[in-house]
């Protein structure tokens, strides 16, 4: 109460804040998000699912950083689908009609559903192998009338 009354009166201190150390930044770096592959699956999952969406948990496939979104611990037996090498993994991931297959040193399951690539560029985990396969987007009469309209 006494406080409540001093605000109400103008007298209440003022103490102000230092600025050493105040930030806006995010206190989460990209660099520092790097999938360590020597862990059980449910901390992998944790580590995915901590630093979804920002900055992205991430590791290097065919020599580029991809990072991971939306996992999921996957308790079933190793679903079919074809194997990815992943660099610093104890085995390779497996693409799956569902995501992507990763292994903890327990040999249990973690399922990413998306990936992002450097370029920005991000897909289905799913559609791994088959995202060098690009389709000519064919527009119709109104639609290029429209694109020209607007251009």
């Amino acid at each position: 109460v006494e406080a409540v009354h001093l605000i109400a009166d103008g007298k209440a201190p003022r103490i102000p804040q230092p600025e050493e150390g105040a930030t806006y930044e995010g206190i989460q770096k990209k660099e520092n998000a790097e999938i360590s592959w020597d862990q059980p699956a449910a901390a992998l999952h944790n580590w995915i699912r901590g630093h979804d969406k920002v900055p992205g948990a991430w590791t290097t496939i065919d020599g580029q950083m991809v990072t991971f979104y939306g996992s999921s611990l996957l308790d079933a037996s190793v679903p079919a689908g074809q194997e990815l090498a992943i660099k610093g993994a104890s085995r390779p991931g497996i693409v799956t009609k569902n995501g992507l297959v990763v292994f903890g040193n327990d040999g249990k399951m973690v399922l990413v559903r998306n990936l992002q690539f450097e370029d920005g560029k991000m897909i289905p985990a799913s559609k791994y192998f088959s995202a060098d396969e690009t389709t000519a987007l064919e527009l119709t009469e109104e639609e290029k009338k429209m694109a020209e309209d607007i251009r």
